[in-house]
């Protein structure tokens, strides 16, 4: 069955919108790994948007199962990785007026880049892995530059409307999945991805991690975070 890592960026965000403490996102990710969760991912960004510096510092003492943390290829990201040791990083593209990530990492553009800080991550013993979109010449230029993982971006599955769009988008996951088998790289996804849509990609197989986040802390604020990730792991389990 594939693992899940669930994302507590938003529990943050609610925090954040009266600048106060709670809701607190290490409370979110115990009650996460209490439910079944195999990991907590979070995304530091530059601009400090939700997650904390200190989040990380006190989710990197507090969690039990994963850290994943998310971040810019940045020095000053790098940095913050190698000092706080998370169990893996992701590289993600950032924006300052984005609302989410809107796209994969162009590794082919950052290749020198990415080398370099790849392998000073994996020098501290941190797994890394690359957010792109799922093309077969991102993926070859993922395992050229050194990465562990690559994480297929599912946004455009997600955003499509008609089923002959979402069955193209598909057959791109699938045909990403066999391309980075084939050479060696672990395979997660995410973005976008929710309770109704999930299942056709779990059904391609492959996919060793999911990396889910607005629809569970959505779910969430109705449920509760226990019921909502006990939903998720049920439909992981296909």
């Amino acid at each position: 069955m594939a693992k899940l890592s669930v994302n507590v960026d938003h529990i943050a965000t609610i925090r954040n919108a009266r600048g106060v403490l709670e809701p607190d996102p290490v409370a979110a990710a115990v009650l996460a790994e209490l439910a079944g969760a195999d990991g907590i991912t979070i995304h530091l960004r530059e601009d400090r948007r939700h997650i904390h510096d200190r989040d990380v510092e006190v989710l990197r003492q507090t969690i039990k199962t994963r850290m994943n943390l998310e971040m810019a290829l940045t020095d000053e990201m790098i940095a913050i990785a190698l000092k706080t040791l998370p169990d893996s990083v992701t590289l993600v593209p950032e924006g300052r007026h984005e609302l989410t990530t809107e796209g994969g990492l162009d590794v082919l553009l950052l290749q020198n880049t990415l080398k370099q800080k790849i392998a000073l991550l994996q020098q501290a013993g941190i797994i890394v892995s690359l957010f792109i979109e799922p093309d077969i010449e991102q993926i070859k230029a993922s395992h050229k530059v050194g990465a562990d993982y690559m994480e297929i971006h599912t946004g455009m599955y997600c955003e499509v409307r008609t089923e002959t769009a979402r069955r193209e988008q598909l057959r791109r996951i699938e045909l990403a999945i066999s391309a980075a088998r084939k050479l060696g790289l672990g395979i997660n996804a995410g973005h976008g991805l929710d309770y109704r849509n999930i299942s056709r990609v779990v059904a391609l197989s492959g996919i060793e991690e999911f990396n889910i986040g607005h629809s569970i802390i959505s779910r969430a604020a109705l449920v509760g975070m226990e019921r909502a990730v006990r939903e998720m792991v049920e439909l992981l389990k296909g």
